[in-house]
């Protein structure tokens, strides 16, 4: 079997495994196999193909994996409570450090002042900082 072959063949079986994963590490050694497929191709020794494998494999990691994974796990993908955090709120009823009431996305959610200190009037713009329990800690 020919050397570009082997490279081929590890590629699509990283990339596949990749699949199982997730984490876009596989999938990022699978280019970087593929690299040394083409490496392989063109008439580059074992040297040559060790190399195109290892850059490309360390530079998708490095630069192409965070972006990736920025994007496919981002917040527009938060879940649950999660994906309130930064949102703005209105105020609805006076909030302090202890008690008060915002409205964030629509719903009615008790807050109170993240620092435990500042106060907010009805109609004041605030950020959620932190959701603990059924309350939304505000900036």
């Amino acid at each position: 079997m020919h050397a570009w072959m082997v490279w081929a063949v590890a590629a699509a079986v990283l990339i596949g495994l990749e699949l199982a994963t997730t984490t876009l590490v596989l999938a990022m050694l699978g280019v970087g196999a593929a690299a040394a497929a083409v490496g392989a191709g063109v008439g580059g020794n074992a040297a040559v193909q060790i190399v195109a494998f290892g850059t490309v494999s360390v530079a998708t990691l490095v630069f192409a994996r965070p972006a990736a994974m920025k994007r496919l796990h981002g917040p527009e993908h938060r879940q649950g409570t999660d994906r309130l955090l930064g949102a703005e709120a209105v105020v609805v009823e006076r909030v302090d450090g202890h008690d008060g009431r915002v409205r964030i996305s629509g719903e009615i959610w008790s807050a109170r002042a993240y620092d435990g200190q500042s106060e907010y009037a009805v109609g004041d713009r605030v950020d959620v900082a932190q959701i603990d329990g059924a309350t939304a800690l505000v900036l």
